[in-house]
């Protein structure tokens, strides 16, 4: 329940930026590092100056040993020159009796007690003793044979300036390590922020770009390939936003402009229905003028609605390829055709391939099959062909053709040439096929020299 409580608070005093995190993860990880090291080299050093002070013992006891005569029945310490020097720290025994011993140092003391231990187990051995608070005294036994006596040395030497080199060198290493550490945060902080900076300027083009439109990209190359990816992942996300402002703006565009014309009817209807009174089929013309353009409305509504749908659910709009006869075939079957109406789709060439996505291929041909189907006698015909860097496809029929007069009218949206003709339409369809060929760098246009019947033809890119 306690950790619960603290993950609040080091949530608080984690850093809140990217930088500050992988700095204080770069300093962790320095200072464990640093710890481990500096832990391992002051063991190393401890037990160096251990084995050095073994050494210097284990020389000493050498000299003393050259002035213990154990060639007789009994161990005998010769006096020499240097008897004062070597009596030093040193405790001489006779098996497990004592012979000399410094002259300071008392028999009870736990130097001579240590020292009894050493030289009663009668090999070469050391021992560390804690004397008179923090010292250290080290002591080492070796043993002497000869003839029939044996008998035992053992040195002293404190170890005080030994530990003192000791404490040095880990106060040393500790100040060291610090310095590291403040060294290895400073340039990390540096490091990063150079690193991010990247993403700082990327940041304020994107705020920028917010709020101005702009055609400037985020991948433009030289940096490293995680930016490059994260440049490339803001462009798509741009692309997305200027293709649904566009749809957003084309919408109300083609809302304005095509619900203006049977609004006008309306308002006009109503102002000279109001303009004096009306015998009652006079109003009941009204009325029926007036439901017939709010019809038309509804109807430019729900077709204008549904194709921005279509747009915002289907990603067609980006590149692709479609193999044009297989997608003309399956898009011809599932048309409601009428029973004596054949349609026969073809190509000049095996496989011609158009430069966009199957889907959006059928969204352009679909409104102009459609069409050919609802007026053709007895044959419709789409064939495909070949021209230098496009694809073109011709959709015939057999029907009586556009009127002469409306050719002019034939892509203005929501213009029929016959509204009474029994087939329900908003007038929308042609418009709207001219307007995705053209986004796509193609084109739809009727053939106004074919006769019999109509010809239209679209044009998209080879892919």
């Amino acid at each position: 329940m306690r950790s619960v409580r603290h993950r609040p608070v080091l949530r608080a005093l984690a850093p809140r930026t990217l930088r500050g995190r992988l700095s204080l993860v770069a300093l962790t990880t320095a200072a464990l590092l640093i710890t481990a090291l500096t832990v391992v080299f002051n063991t190393v050093v401890e037990r160096h100056l251990r084995h050095q002070a073994d050494d210097e013992l284990r020389a000493r006891a050498t000299a003393v040993a050259a002035t213990v005569d154990t060639s007789g029945p009994r161990v005998r310490v010769l006096e020499t020159a240097n008897d004062q020097l070597l009596d030093t720290n040193v405790w001489i025994y006779a098996g497990k009796r004592l012979l000399e011993k410094p002259p300071a140092t008392a028999e009870s003391s736990p130097l001579t007690r240590t020292a009894g231990r050493l030289a009663a187990r009668g090999a070469p051995d050391c021992a560390t003793v804690h004397a008179g608070g923090q010292r250290s005294v080290r002591l080492c036994a070796r043993p002497v044979s000869g003839g029939n006596a044996t008998a035992t040395v053992v040195t002293a030497l404190d170890l005080a300036p030994y530990q003192s080199s000791a404490d040095t060198l880990l106060r040393g290493s500790l100040t060291l390590d610090a310095v590291m550490l403040v060294c290895a945060y400073v340039l990390t902080r540096l490091a990063v922020g150079r690193a991010l900076r990247p993403v700082r300027t990327m940041t304020d083009q994107a705020t920028q770009r917010s709020a101005v439109a702009s055609d400037q990209r985020f991948s433009t190359g030289g940096g490293p390939a995680e930016l490059a990816r994260l440049g490339t992942s803001l462009d798509a996300l741009l692309d997305r936003i200027r293709a649904v402002l566009r749809h957003e703006q084309q919408l109300t565009g083609e809302l304005s402009h095509e619900l203006r014309t049977p609004l006008t009817r309306i308002i006009a209807e109503l102002d000279w229905w109001g303009s004096r009174p009306r015998s009652a089929a006079e109003t009941r013309a009204t009325h029926e003028v007036i439901d017939e353009a709010a019809q038309s409305m509804r109807t430019i509504c729900d077709t204008l609605l549904r194709d921005a749908r279509d747009n915002a659910a289907d990603t067609s709009t980006a590149p692709g390829t479609a193999d044009v006869v297989p997608v003309l075939g399956r898009l011809a079957q599932c048309l409601d055709t009428p029973a004596q109406v054949k349609t026969v789709v073809g190509a000049e060439d095996g496989r011609l391939e158009a430069g966009v996505a199957p889907a959006f291929l059928e969204r352009v041909v679909s409104p102009l099959l459609a069409n050919a189907v609802r007026y053709a006698r007895s044959t419709v015909t789409v064939s495909v062909r070949r021209i230098p860097g496009a694809v073109v496809i011709d959709i015939t029929d057999d029907g009586p053709g556009v009127p002469e007069a409306f050719v002019g009218e034939l892509f203005q949206p929501g213009r029929r040439a016959d509204p009474d003709d029994g087939h329900r339409g908003a007038g929308l369809g042609l418009p709207l096929a001219r307007r995705l060929a053209r986004s796509a760098g193609g084109e739809v246009f009727h053939d106004a020299g074919h006769a019999p019947g109509a010809r239209f033809t679209v044009t998209l890119p080879a892919g």
